[in-house]
């Protein structure tokens, strides 16, 4: 049996721990709470990619 190399991230919300891999649908994030936080945070315009 082999065993397959497994990708962990830190959630960018919250930190915790999160597989990257199909058992994680909301991947980078843990969930789908954490997802809409960060989209809503975007929309706001609290986060920005800055220009040069």
């Amino acid at each position: 049996m082999t065993q397959k190399n497994l990708t962990i991230v830190k959630c960018p919300r919250c930190k915790l721990p999160v597989v990257w891999d199909n058992v994680s649908p909301y991947r980078p994030f843990c969930s789908k709470r954490c997802q809409l936080i960060d989209l809503g945070e975007w929309a706001d315009e609290e986060k920005r990619i800055t220009s040069v």
